[in-house]
């Protein structure tokens, strides 16, 4: 049976073919096509949030698929756009949001918003990358920690930022030999002792940030029993606040870190 670093190294070594097996499966691709055939018919905040199925596909497409219960909150979001520096998607410590309205941004573009390539193929594309990473967390939670670690890292501006995302952050401690309980110490002690070991920029660099991961793999494979891991302890989908109800959920969106 393959580790986790040789099935890194496999779904890597030829991320298109990876990618386009994933999108050739059958639900995969009525929902894209389905995505893709209406979407581009969508004219205003209102339309895009009846819409429940065009709706779904874009969360789950940005990894906010636990927040699709919050259509009143998403509303703000996507109403405020990201033009104003007050606008609520700005003012959320988590960048999948502002992600999300500068994709779907209606408050800039109106009823033409959907004519860009972003809205349609390109959403396409992060649905298809999230279910390969959820797909391979069914198997292999490490494996899916390296994939979402190799999509997300290299927009990561700070310390401050992995500290934030539970995944990301997992994979740093695993990557340093720290310990899960390194968690519970002061923030700013924990942002000042990375900072020493790993350098941000590093992660924009495909070669470093590769190398970055194979440790990681290579130390997960080492350390992780081969089965009974529950792939439930790090939802990929909702970073450093998975573990709290949702009401709670939407008012921690309001906190932000320093060095964000």
């Amino acid at each position: 049976m393959l580790g986790t670093v040789s099935k890194y190294q496999q779904i890597t070594q030829n991320i298109d073919r990876s990618l386009a097996v994933v999108a050739r499966r059958p639900e995969i691709k009525r929902e894209s096509d389905y995505y893709l055939a209406n979407v581009r018919n969508v004219k205003s905040v209102d339309e895009f949030l009846r819409n429940d199925r065009i709706y779904k596909f874009a969360m789950t497409a940005f990894g906010l698929k636990d927040m699709i219960f919050g259509k009143a909150f998403m509303r703000k979001v996507l109403v405020e756009g990201t033009d104003g520096e007050k606008s609520f998607a700005l003012q959320l410590a988590d960048p999948r949001f502002r992600e999300f309205a500068e994709t779907f941004n209606f408050a800039r573009y109106g009823a033409a918003t959907t004519a860009f390539d972003r809205v349609q193929q390109g959403t396409v594309d992060r649905y298809i990358r999230i279910q390969l990473e959820s797909d391979a967390g069914k198997t292999d939670e490490g494996l899916r920690l390296a994939l979402y670690f190799q999509r997300k890292a290299s927009v990561v501006s700070s310390v401050y930022g992995l500290m934030a995302d539970a995944a990301l952050y997992k994979v740093v401690q695993t990557a340093l030999g720290l310990p899960s309980t390194y968690s519970s110490t002061d923030i700013d002690t924990q942002a000042t002792y990375l900072r020493t070991k790993i350098d941000i920029a590093d992660f924009a660099d495909p070669v470093k940030l590769d190398n970055f991961i194979t440790r990681f793999t290579a130390k997960w494979q080492a350390t992780q029993a081969p089965s009974g891991v529950d792939l439930q302890q790090i939802n990929l989908t909702r970073p450093l606040l998975s573990s709290f109800d949702n009401s709670l959920l939407l008012s921690m969106q309001l906190l932000k870190l320093p060095g964000r």
